[in-house]
């Protein structure tokens, strides 16, 4: 008698760890969907993003300096490695030539003269990669227009 009731028991238990198993692989699995439904629509905000900066560059509507480097963020946001492509690499190059000049509130606590200066800087940067920020624009359209295929 003994023996059926911890029987009965353990199989209890066992009904009860094998429910709680099963709850605790549904909602794993809801996880699972909902970061990938997360990055398919962070995705497609950056490819939106990605388009509406790329036309502007290439429309001359948005400074160049300014444009390549939201285009990189926004292609490090979709895969880092894209950027290791040669068609993007402008936009790296950009960055890091551009890297030490004032932005926002710090370029506003310059003189007009620093300010000047600076401007200059980017602008002999700006001219010496025109055509290769044209080319990464118009790459950039061509990576929006075949995505997802274009990722890999």
């Amino acid at each position: 008698m003994t023996a059926l009731i911890l029987l009965g028991i353990a199989l209890t238990i066992l009904a009860g760890l094998g429910t709680y198993a099963w709850t605790l692989w549904k909602e794993v699995r809801r996880r699972e969907a909902f970061r990938r439904d997360e990055a398919r629509r962070a995705n497609e905000n950056c490819l939106e993003s990605l388009d509406a900066i790329a036309r502007a560059m290439l429309q001359e509507q948005v400074d160049p300096t300014e444009g390549a480097l939201r285009c990189k963020v926004l292609l490090e946001i979709i895969d880092p490695a894209l950027m290791e492509r040669q068609s993007f690499r402008v936009f790296g190059d950009i960055q890091a030539r551009t890297a030490h000049l004032h932005t926002h509130s710090a370029r506003r606590a310059l003189t007009p003269r620093e300010r000047v200066k600076e401007d200059r800087q980017r602008l002999v940067v700006e001219e010496e990669y025109r055509q290769e920020l044209l080319a990464a624009a118009r790459a950039v359209l061509e990576f929006k227009s075949n995505w997802p295929s274009s990722l890999h």
